[in-house]
């Protein structure tokens, strides 16, 4: 993004900052709250949490005066309030909607459910949504986007998620005229699928995290969420069902990712995958058909060849999430979004015990399922259930066993949930080709 800085100088010496409102002031919202307030021209107009306190104290924490913040009920005050130069928190997230002066929502919540009804009212309010909630994104992406289109605005992933992080490689690499052979993340811990809150808490504490939060990242489920985002933002299919998890470190992610028949782990092209040994980085697999492009990346020691790692060593996740803000207002540009279309795959859902009918359910990070990763069509074949679906009210009809994957048949959905009803609209969209 060369040339952002001198843009948002501009803004804040014609006092023009923009101004974002977040949603979910946890570790991601309370962090992207602080990473604006050291920016140029831009400030966080908004910052909602169900807790009160959690919104207030992301802006206290971030160095704003208390004076300086209000408490607003409704979309009118918190407009009344913007205009008169303060910060606004509130517990209601309808009322950043409402508000007049917000440049750009931005989702911080994590949870699928209220990512979905957040960006459909956002988008609705016509205002542009960044979603900090692949979660959400993986689950109904493609209908946001088409929605977001419609009304003319911006919906997007976050820059700083792996997702979006991989895109920056993958968009520089086909822009520069490289072949992009593969693209994915590393993973800095094995993949535990039995792990639950309660074995995850003890490290959750020391890393002040919340347990769920650390059981998707250890359970492997965050991972397959993020596979899936870039799978169906750049059309790229699984090199694996539930990723390879190789053990590689930098330097052999370009001899890892050749074909067999190449002395490589792969059986074709245009794949994504998670390799254990390079976290918290994310990688592009290049290669070019002209000699004098693969001697150049070679004498400038990027690789032997024929393949080459292009590799970023970092993802800052919601600490850059305000430059996907930024690119919005001033390019009037996403960072990461869905293909046209079908979907190219999806997070599914496995048994992370041996479940009985009658038994509830939980979710994501939680002590019944975890995630996995497959082909869209694979995926639709099997009946299979995305993961994004399942709440504390999805009840089990029949037994399954331990590491058995879920299909639709063999629970009952909570037919109030918002993001089942969206879903289902995509589905059909899918189906007619209206995607």
């Amino acid at each position: 993004m060369f040339g952002m800085y001198e843009e948002l100088c501009k803004l804040e010496e014609q006092k023009k900052p923009i101004r974002p409102a977040i949603i979910g002031a946890g570790q991601m919202g309370r962090g992207m709250v602080s990473q604006i307030v050291l920016m140029k021209g831009m400030i966080p107009a908004i910052v909602a949490d169900i807790q009160l306190e959690n919104a207030r104290n992301a802006l206290l924490h971030a160095g704003i005066p208390a004076d300086e913040i209000k408490v607003a009920k409704t979309g009118g005050e918190a407009t009344d309030f913007l205009k008169a130069g303060k910060y606004v928190i509130t517990d209601d997230a309808n009322v950043a909607v409402a508000a007049d002066g917000i440049d750009c929502m931005v989702d911080a919540t994590g949870v699928s459910e209220i990512g979905a009804k957040l960006a459909v009212d956002s988008i609705k309010a016509h205002k542009h949504i960044v979603m900090l909630n692949v979660e959400a994104d993986v689950v109904v992406g493609p209908l946001l986007y088409k929605m977001a289109r419609k009304e003319g605005v911006i919906y997007t992933g976050s820059a700083g998620d792996e997702p979006g992080a991989v895109m920056e490689l993958y968009d520089f690499a086909k822009a520069i005229g490289f072949d992009v052979l593969c693209i994915g993340k590393g993973k800095n811990n094995k993949v535990d699928k039995a792990i639950t809150p309660d074995g995850a808490a003890e490290e959750a504490a020391r890393k002040k995290m919340s347990p769920k939060m650390l059981t998707a990242f250890k359970d492997g489920t965050k991972t397959m969420v993020e596979m899936t985002a870039m799978s169906n933002a750049t059309g790229f299919k699984p090199a694996f069902i539930d990723g390879s998890g190789h053990q590689a470190t930098v330097k052999e992610l370009d001899q890892v990712y050749r074909l067999k028949s190449e002395g490589g782990i792969l059986d074709s092209y245009g794949v994504v995958d998670y390799i254990n040994g390079v976290a918290p980085g994310v990688y592009c697999i290049v290669t070019s058909k002209l000699p004098e492009v693969k001697a150049e990346l070679t004498y400038l020691q990027v690789g032997p060849g024929p393949n080459y790692c292009l590799f970023r060593p970092y993802h800052l996740t919601s600490l850059e999430t305000p430059m996907s803000v930024a690119r919005i207002v001033v390019y009037n540009k996403p960072s990461i979004v869905p293909c046209a279309g079908a979907p190219h795959s999806e997070t599914t859902t496995y048994a992370k015990r041996d479940l009985k009918a009658g038994e509830c359910l939980d979710g994501i990070g939680g002590y019944t399922v975890y995630g996995g990763f497959y082909p869209y069509a694979k995926a639709k074949e099997l009946n299979a259930l995305p993961i994004g679906l399942v709440n504390k009210k999805t009840r089990m009809k029949v037994d399954a066993k331990k590491g058995q994957m879920i299909t639709y048949d063999m629970v009952d959905l909570d037919e109030n949930s918002y993001i089942l009803q969206l879903r289902r609209e995509q589905d059909k969209m899918v189906a007619a080709g209206q995607l």
